[in-house]
């Protein structure tokens, strides 16, 4: 009697990794499906933002995020100062710019 516990738990756990590989897999496509809707098209969206942000030059023209637009006057490392008309300039942060329109 007591081999045939024995033989029963044995088998249990020779059996078990796969068991427990059999019940993580819908836990694991969950994962990876929830990567590739969500976090790859977001990083992706990302880069493409980091280089538009890298490319401004003085003179492009911008939208910030509050609505305004302007001309790019000059550019610090983080700021950007924004000429609105021919008497309003305004410094805003790099980070705040929502579109960058090149001149023709």
């Amino acid at each position: 009697m007591v081999e045939n516990a024995f033989a029963q738990t044995a088998g249990a756990a020779s059996a078990g990794p796969a068991g427990l590989l059999g019940s993580m897999f819908p836990l694991l496509l969950i994962v990876a499906v929830f990567y590739f809707l969500v976090l790859a098209p977001n990083n992706k969206e990302k880069k493409k933002r980091d280089e538009m942000l890298k490319s401004i030059q003085r003179g492009d023209r911008v939208l910030t995020r509050g609505g305004i637009w302007g001309n790019v006057a000059d550019m610090k490392e983080n700021q950007l100062t924004v000429k609105i008309n021919e008497n309003t300039k305004i410094e805003v942060e790099k980070s705040y710019i929502e579109s960058v329109e090149k001149p023709a």
